[in-house]
């Protein structure tokens, strides 16, 4: 086996791994959103997404970015086999959540009078906002221990946390509903930083322990220093992305009402969540390998464009189907009062193509730790998404905010691909320019015609995901080499592929 089917092999291993998660957690995914949009309706829908979207930008912000930093910090020193800057990164990560965990909460309960006068008009929701606090400090001590299990690339690890914690939020959530009704959504949204928390305490305790002296305190001091230079910048990014979703949830509330960001919460919902098989692998294996080789611009650019092929032959067949069967899934994942989030998830789906292609691209930027760049072009594709939706909002209503993101996108992947040439001297492989190519076209014709005629458009388009996924599976197949079952499935739709000419 040669180096390049090595290193196939390890992102179709990883991208299995945490595709298999994400398949099981979308399977309780319909659980939980189908109660939710029976028992609450999509008022209670919209405010579910309005609560978590105000836990996540205050947790973003009050984590400082300290967890991105940290894998980067964690991964360089393990790809390197340094065990003492490995202690010292680990230490310097917990103590330095710790106090961010503590000072978040504090902050959401300190200013949640005027966070809920700003977001309803009135104060009557402060006591939700004080209760999110506790999330925050959740939220940011568990992204602390996903960084460490990142860096460390506990693949298994990260995978059983993420498909546990999912089944454990969705038992406290769903019950807390049961038993207080609307009074339980705030429980419901802090179910999943609980449940992920607890889980990776668990998993971290379960570690092997390095016997260090102690870090002198000028030592972390350093490591503090690093983390908050280069964490304040990629911090500040996810910010304006978490407060772009912010500001147009305000907006369609304020607008359209409260039902119209529950459609909006329905279709954003349902494409973070199949998009998640294939961007969680990128976070999980791809940028801890990316951040140990980052220097050397040949083999950077080499797994990039592996690591974009591999997403773009996985994603193909899921973003076929989802723009084809659209209007079916927002009825089965939710209810048939939710109609109108099919033509947002629809316009998303476009977005998320590419999505796809412009994150490893990113990832370069961050693996570099060049925050400047990167928040560049995070909150100017915020802006972007922010202005196409108030433009967009009075004319088109809440689907204006599906042809935003697909707008925002537009303006984010040439952006990072300048930025990325200019670090790496990176370009796109003919293979990847190839398969990109054929997606993008095939997306367009089935977007069209759905629009055209929603039947024909579901026909035609599971016809081409089908064609897709066999294409996927042979391709897969040549690069790898694998032998046993997923072998023979690869060799086989590979002669089916080449008997039909293609």
């Amino acid at each position: 086996m040669n180096k390049e089917e090595a290193s196939y092999r390890q992102i179709l291993r990883t991208s299995s791994i945490i595709g298999g998660a994400s398949v099981i957690n979308i399977a309780i995914g319909l659980l939980r959103t189908k109660v939710v949009a029976v028992m609450m309706g999509p008022a209670g829908v919209g405010l579910i997404g309005l609560f978590t979207n105000i836990m996540t930008t205050a947790a973003v912000l009050a984590g400082a970015g300290v967890g991105t930093v940290g894998t980067r910090q964690i991964a360089s020193a393990s790809e390197r086999g340094d065990l003492a800057e490995l202690v010292i990164a680990r230490r310097a990560l917990f103590w330095g959540t710790l106090a961010l965990s503590i000072l978040g909460g504090a902050f959401l309960l300190l200013l949640r009078a005027p966070i809920a006068y700003r977001i309803w008009g009135d104060t009557s929701r402060s006591k939700d906002i004080a209760w999110l606090g506790f999330g925050v400090a959740l939220a940011i001590a568990s992204a602390s221990q996903g960084a460490l299990l990142n860096g460390l690339r506990r693949i298994k690890e990260l995978a059983l946390v993420s498909v546990l914690g999912a089944a454990l939020a969705t038992v406290l959530g769903i019950g807390a509903l049961r038993l207080f009704g609307q009074q339980g959504l705030v429980i419901f949204v802090l179910a999943s930083p609980l449940a992920s928390f607890l889980l990776g305490h668990l998993f971290i305790a379960r570690l092997a322990k390095i016997e260090a002296p102690p870090t002198p305190m000028l030592t972390m001091m350093g490591q503090w220093s690093i983390l908050a230079r280069l964490g304040f910048t990629f911090m500040l990014a996810g910010v304006a992305s978490t407060f772009a979703q912010l500001l147009v949830r305000t907006m369609v509330q304020k607008d359209l009402g409260i039902d119209a960001m529950g459609f909006f919460q329905a279709a954003w919902a349902i494409s973070m969540t199949y998009i998640g098989f294939v961007l969680g692998a990128m976070g999980t294996d791809f940028y801890p390998r990316l951040a140990g080789i980052i220097h050397d611009h040949d083999q950077c650019n080499r797994l990039v464009n592996e690591q974009t092929d591999i997403a773009v032959l996985l994603s193909g067949p899921v973003f076929i189907t989802m723009l084809a069967l659209a209007p079916w899934v927002i009825r089965l994942l939710y209810a048939g009062t939710f109609a109108p989030a099919a033509a947002i998830l629809r316009w998303q789906v476009m977005g998320d193509v590419l999505k796809v292609a412009s994150w490893p691209l990113g990832f370069i930027l961050l693996a570099a730790g060049d925050g400047r760049n990167y928040l560049l072009a995070e909150t100017s594709a915020s802006a972007v998404f922010v202005l196409v939706s108030w433009v967009g909002l009075p004319l088109l209503g809440v689907r204006a905010t599906g042809i935003a993101f697909l707008a925002m996108y537009s303006f984010l992947l040439p952006l990072v691909f300048w930025m990325a040439r200019r670090r790496t001297r990176f370009t796109w492989d003919r293979q990847v320019v190839r398969h990109f190519s054929a997606l993008a076209l095939a997306v367009c014709a089935v977007f069209v015609l759905g629009s055209l005629s929603p039947v024909a458009g579901a026909l035609v388009g599971c016809l081409m995901a089908l064609a897709f996924g066999m294409n996927t599976l042979a391709q897969l197949s040549r690069m790898t080499n694998m032998g046993g079952p997923v072998g023979r499935m690869g060799a086989f739709a590979r002669t089916l592929m080449e008997k039909v000419g293609a």
